[in-house]
């Protein structure tokens, strides 16, 4: 039996996007209440009914969002230019070793816009 494990995390941060054209209310400082979405998949265990314990997905991204929550993220290295987009590509990077069946990351960056990400 194969299943999906998703656990939420939310950060509380800042963001300016360096990137955008002109003039685009982006580029000025603004923050977000974002929602990181973080799912394995695997196999079930027939013998526990487990797949994955939901503690190692807390542990491995409690450094990330102790990192990231009340920050800036334009300061963070890798995350010069915060979008969603390359925010879900360095987060893939880091929990790929250390999160096995890593399926997807979804961040919400409001309640009605986020991204989605599979890896490479």
């Amino acid at each position: 039996m194969k299943v999906r494990l998703t656990k939420d995390f939310i950060i509380e941060a800042a963001q300016s996007l360096p990137k955008v054209p002109a003039g685009h209310k982006c580029a000025r400082i603004h923050g977000h209440t974002f929602t990181i979405e973080i799912s394995v998949e695997g196999e079930v265990d027939p013998e526990t009914g487990w797949f994955y314990d939901h503690a190692l997905i807390s542990a491995a991204m409690r450094p990330i969002v102790e990192q990231l929550d009340h920050s800036h993220l334009n300061d963070v290295p890798g995350l010069e230019n915060p979008t969603i987009e390359l925010m879900a590509g360095w987060l893939w990077k880091k929990l790929d070793p250390q999160l096995p069946g890593l399926a997807e990351i979804v961040i919400h960056e409001t309640p009605r816009a986020r991204c989605s990400y599979k890896g490479e």
